[in-house]
């Protein structure tokens, strides 16, 4: 694994996932004001419509770049999987149990994490992106759950 990878993960680790849902602290998203609003956001077809393509659009560019990296996907998704499920379980065990959330967002939360994860292990084929964005708010304590307006352009939901 790249080194840049598992500072990304220890990053991650280091950080209090979810202390400032709901806190109106910035001006670059939007911020929702509870759990409810943030599952009904995370489990829209459009935030996971989004979530998908940009996924793919990364793959994508890998593809492009370096069809000999891309054919490593697969085996590198199996190795980090394996350190970003324990990490995302960890993490958000206790929110879950308060807050009685549904697996929908724990599924969500799995996917951000190992996506920021796999775009970091292959930063130097293709820059990171959509999904590095997302950890960032991980980091800060909010939870990133959708998208209002058409992408690119718009804003970003947070709870």
């Amino acid at each position: 694994m790249n080194p840049r990878t598992r500072a990304t993960l220890d990053e991650l680790a280091r950080a209090d996932w979810f202390a400032r849902v709901g806190q109106k602290d910035t001006g670059a998203a939007i911020v929702l004001d509870s759990w409810k609003e943030a599952i009904e956001s995370c489990s829209s077809d459009v935030w996971q419509d989004l979530l998908l393509e940009a996924a793919n659009q990364y793959r994508m560019r890998l593809v492009e770049r370096s069809k000999e990296r891309f054919s490593q996907w697969n085996a590198v998704v199996r190795e980090v999987r394996a350190l970003t499920n324990p990490l995302v379980e960890q993490k958000f065990d206790l929110v879950q149990r308060e807050h009685d959330l549904p697996k929908v967002v724990e599924d969500s939360i799995k996917w951000d994490i190992l996506h920021a994860a796999m775009e970091a292990e292959f930063a130097d084929v293709y820059p990171p992106g959509f999904s590095v964005s997302n950890a960032y708010w991980y980091v800060h304590g909010h939870f990133p759950c959708g998208w209002e307006g058409k992408f690119p352009e718009g804003k970003l939901i947070i709870f």
